[in-house]
């Protein structure tokens, strides 16, 4: 059966690399991708039912995750595409604050997801969804021993001109970091450094 489930290879970087594309591709179709999200079942499925609690609806948090896993195999189309799903479903929501979960029907031009009755809002793991998406579409990550704050192909999506992060800490280190959009590419500036960690940009 095809779930979202197999995002969760992505995430734990078990898969090959040429087997994490098609896993990828597979989770972005249109059976699995709604245009607001990944759901947890595909349309296909027998079971599946776009307003059940786990049988094809949406949550924003295993979406997430799933970002997380194409980043770690620099699939950055895929990762944005996502991240621009579920901002654009935010935009229906309640002061735009990401719900545990919403309907997994099909995205329609000029009509909104449709909200799950009972879904929790606000919710932990629902609110820390959009710094996951933006971690992975800035492929930001940290190297404890030698105070290392790493960019990895930042990208940012359309949506996103520019984003300015303070107080960054990484051990003793805390940094504010500016990074703006340029077409495919993304500058990195370093405003302010306290201590004597650094930042990397790799390519």
């Amino acid at each position: 059966m095809r779930t979202s489930n197999a995002g969760q290879v992505l995430l734990s970087g078990i898969a090959e690399p040429e087997r994490a594309v098609r896993v990828a591709d597979g989770l972005m179709d249109q059976d699995l991708f709604s245009g607001w999200g990944i759901r947890t079942v595909a349309t296909a499925e027998a079971r599946y039912n776009p307003m059940s609690y786990h049988n094809g609806s949406i949550w924003p948090h295993d979406n997430a995750l799933i970002a997380l896993g194409f980043a770690r195999y620099g699939l950055n189309s895929h990762t944005q595409r996502l991240f621009s799903g579920i901002f654009d479903a935010a935009a229906y929501m309640d002061l735009r604050r990401l719900p545990e979960l919403f309907c997994g029907f099909r995205r329609r031009p000029g009509k909104g997801p449709t909200f799950y009755p009972v879904a929790c809002s606000p919710q932990a793991w629902a609110s820390a969804a959009p710094l996951a998406f933006l971690q992975a579409c800035l492929g930001l990550g940290f190297r404890h021993g030698s105070e290392q704050i790493r960019f990895h192909q930042p990208r940012l999506p359309d949506f996103l001109d520019w984003v300015e992060i303070r107080r960054l800490r990484l051990g003793a280190s805390s940094f504010d970091v500016m990074l703006r959009r340029y077409g495919n590419d993304v500058s990195v500036n370093v405003l302010d450094r306290r201590g004597e960690g650094r930042v990397v940009i790799t390519v």
